[in-house]
């Protein structure tokens, strides 16, 4: 059996990747990769405090996480492609106003 260690390391290290990621790219796309990596990691510390506690809320809440990344992953994408259509590009530093 894994011990409980081994899963927070791996969550803690797939959190670090997205914040990293996160902080340091600056194409849209790769930001929202990043948010996702952060929200599993998360969910992969989630899922083993609530195997290791023997209680169904943590794995419970991990659906909830899943429903909001999928959510905004479809809104933030929507928002990418209408902004591409005014200013062909997905780098942050050059979307800098709103009004194409």
């Amino acid at each position: 059996m894994v011990p409980l260690n081994w899963y927070l390391i791996l969550s803690t290290a797939v959190f670090i990747i997205g914040m990293i990621g996160f902080l340091t790219r600056r194409n849209l796309i790769i930001i929202f990769m990043s948010i996702e990596l952060m929200l599993n990691g998360v969910n992969i510390s989630l899922v083993a405090i609530s195997h290791y506690m023997q209680d169904m809320r943590g794995q419970i809440f991990v659906f909830f996480i899943i429903a909001v990344a999928a959510a905004e992953a479809a809104i933030g994408l929507a928002i990418i492609m209408a902004l591409f259509r005014n200013k062909p590009t997905v780098y942050v530093d050059e979307m800098n106003e709103m009004k194409g």
